[in-house]
């Protein structure tokens, strides 16, 4: 029983409310006898101050300057938390909104990103966005837009069983070895040597994917010095799509996460502005961009004596996450 899918969703919610996470959570398909070896990283909302382990977020910055803003809740859905913002604007009760819609998401991971029905949902996103600049412009002398996501999405067309891999070895998890199966990585800490050795090894004769050496990850911001988040990391090709997993035992047709140089990887920045400044050019320049124009709006906003009495605002939206 504890094997399915419906019970884990529900013990997963019984679960988030006894320890009070804010985060998102799921226990997805960690077996029970190891789960105690883990730690869940997002135990608070990172759409809330104070919601990231480490270091400020936007809404840090947006609340200790006083700038009004709106940010959507992930309990309500998409249309909810739309007319929710639209009424805030209508009221002109904000500087700043981040709109949040994760549901093209969900679908690109089930029906991959060739299916006429993303050309579908994207047409229902243009059209909120639409709603939203219109009423904007109704009450605000100067809106601007960005629509920006935080990944791609590739599809899944080869399917990896790296656990069975990794289990046919004469080691034993948790006394030789600790493992996280995602859906595009294995993350391995080791207990000895010969752990270490035999797994490396078994891995570097898989040809659907690569262990990711130390000089890349610390290139690409990841190589911790704890190696909280492992040891050693095994990294899918695009469109490898490991399975069973922790993440899942059954295949789906999108995943992302695999490395951010990969073709499908890269996200996607919209906007209603002529230019964007020249350093924008990944997610974490983002946080820049908002707390630019976010800055901005609140200056003009709470100045009586700006030229046009009209009020300003600086909105900025996702579209996907």
């Amino acid at each position: 029983m504890t094997g399915r899918r419906k019970f884990r969703r529900l013990l997963s919610r019984l679960i988030k409310n006894s320890l009070s996470f804010r985060g998102y959570f799921d226990l997805y398909n960690i077996p029970f006898e190891h789960i105690s070896l883990f730690n869940f990283s997002e135990t608070k909302s990172p759409l809330q101050p104070r919601g990231l382990n480490r270091g400020p977020n936007i809404f840090d910055y947006l609340t200790e300057r006083d700038i009004e803003y709106y940010v959507s809740d992930p309990s309500l859905d998409e249309f909810s938390n739309l007319d929710t913002l639209r009424h805030k604007i209508q009221k002109e009760q904000i500087d700043f909104a981040f709109q949040y819609w994760p549901g093209l998401d969900g679908l690109l991971h089930t029906v991959g990103n060739r299916s006429p029905e993303i050309s579908v949902k994207l047409r229902v996103y243009e059209d909120w966005i639409a709603q939203l600049m219109s009423a904007a412009r109704e009450h605000y002398a100067e809106v601007r837009l960005y629509v920006f996501s935080d990944h791609g999405m590739a599809n899944c067309n080869v399917m990896l069983d790296l656990k069975k891999e990794v289990e046919a070895l004469p080691l034993r998890m948790p006394g030789d070895y600790v493992v996280v199966y995602d859906s595009t990585m294995a993350r391995f800490w080791f207990f000895n040597e010969n752990a270490r050795q035999t797994i490396t090894r078994r891995l570097q004769q898989i040809p659907d994917g690569r262990i990711v050496p130390d000089d890349e990850l610390e290139k690409l911001g990841t190589l911790f010095p704890d190696r909280y988040f492992g040891e050693l990391i095994f990294l899918a090709r695009e469109g490898v799509l490991i399975v069973p997993s922790h993440m899942g035992a059954r295949p789906i047709r999108g995943m992302h996460g695999y490395h951010p140089t990969d073709a499908n990887s890269y996200a996607a920045l919209c906007t209603n502005q002529e230019v964007i400044p020249d350093e924008t050019t990944s997610i974490p320049d983002i946080f820049r961009l908002m707390t630019r124009d976010a800055d901005l709006a609140r200056a003009r906003n709470a100045d009586p004596n700006a030229q046009n009495p009209e009020r300003h605002s600086r909105m900025a939206t996702t579209a996907n996450a």
